[in-house]
């Protein structure tokens, strides 16, 4: 396993970041041990939740269940880098009482002691922001996050779908009071999706921050969808968005040239989504969310591959990107 720097920090993290939205929801407790530990044998040490993973009236679940793996000892804890993220309401009942969600310096205090005890642990390596809100100033979102680091129990801050506007305005307000300010951006990149490298990647170059992909295979979509339903593989159904990205026959044929171009270099079509991601400038590195062993094992894979410059000339072909600001969009 290869490792960077998380942004302009010192804090070296793996190419492979293990997602943990399926804990819980998909894969039960047990499964979801196995899965962290192989993580942890093959040199994943960069694990992603959120304090909302679990949803509905299980929100925290998914936290919880890393907390009783870090509490099975052998150094877990000490060896993994954690991220977990701020913003959604906790309310089981879908009614959220006042201060129970966004970045208001109370729900941010409430939410980290919630999060730590769930997660049995005395400190969160990376706390994100798990969305913009445009209601807190950044003033007393720094105020806070200050205050959490001083105390140890918040070492570095990240964004998560963060336009370049917030986090050029989030870096500028920490700079003025001598703060650290976001180390990371986690967004939706993938092939299909790259409307990032407009605004929200430069800006990410820009202020030092290193890029956290979601949802890197789209969906699926990119994981050798078509082939996985002509062999009656397909497991769980395709989301809604993803049908009718496929409906659209001119969309269905670029993941069948896709595949195609995969299967001619003897590759599996999700890891050479993975490892088209690991080829971009700035990105630390895509988050993979495993609800078996086996998928685990296909993105470890993709980490060790190097796609050719020809390769990644026939994938921009197929998926091309929107282009650099504001050329693409202004002349």
């Amino acid at each position: 396993m290869d490792y960077v720097h998380l942004g302009r920090t010192g804090l070296r993290v793996s190419r492979i970041v293990l997602g943990t939205m399926n804990f819980g929801p998909v894969t039960g407790e047990a499964e979801s041990h196995r899965i962290m530990d192989a993580a942890l044998d093959a040199g994943v040490n960069f694990f992603d939740t959120a304090n909302v993973y679990g949803w509905g009236e299980n929100k925290g679940r998914t936290e919880e269940i890393l907390g009783t793996w870090f509490a099975g000892g052998g150094g877990r804890r000490d060896r993994t880098v954690l991220a977990t993220k701020v913003y959604g309401s906790m309310s089981a009942e879908g009614k959220t009482w006042p201060n129970e969600d966004k970045l208001s310096a109370l729900n941010i205090r409430r939410a980290v002691e919630a999060s730590l005890k769930r997660l049995q642990t005395d400190h969160i390596d990376l706390y994100q922001f798990h969305h913009v809100d445009r209601d807190t100033p950044w003033e007393e979102i720094w105020q806070a996050l200050d205050v959490l680091v001083q105390q140890g129990k918040v070492l570095y801050v990240g964004s998560s779908n963060f336009p370049g506007w917030a986090i050029a305005q989030a870096n500028e307000k920490a700079d003025r009071r001598g703060s650290l300010g976001l180390v990371s951006e986690q967004c939706i990149y993938n092939l299909i999706e790259r409307r990032a490298e407009m605004e929200v990647i430069p800006a990410a170059e820009v202020y030092g921050l290193g890029v956290i992909p979601w949802s890197p295979l789209h969906g699926g979509l990119l994981g050798g969808v078509l082939r996985k339903q002509a062999e009656g593989t397909g497991g769980r159904s395709l989301g809604g968005r993803s049908e009718e990205y496929l409906a659209d026959p001119a969309n269905r044929a670029k993941i069948e040239a896709y595949e195609a171009l995969s299967a001619k270099h003897d590759l599996d079509p999700g890891d050479v989504g993975l490892a088209w991601l690991l080829s971009r400038p700035g990105v630390t590195g895509p988050i993979v969310g495993p609800r078996t062993d086996g998928q685990l094992a296909s993105a470890l894979r993709a980490a060790e591959l190097k796609l050719d410059d020809e390769f990644l000339a026939a994938l921009d072909e197929l998926f091309p990107g929107p282009g650099p600001s504001p050329e693409a969009f202004a002349w």
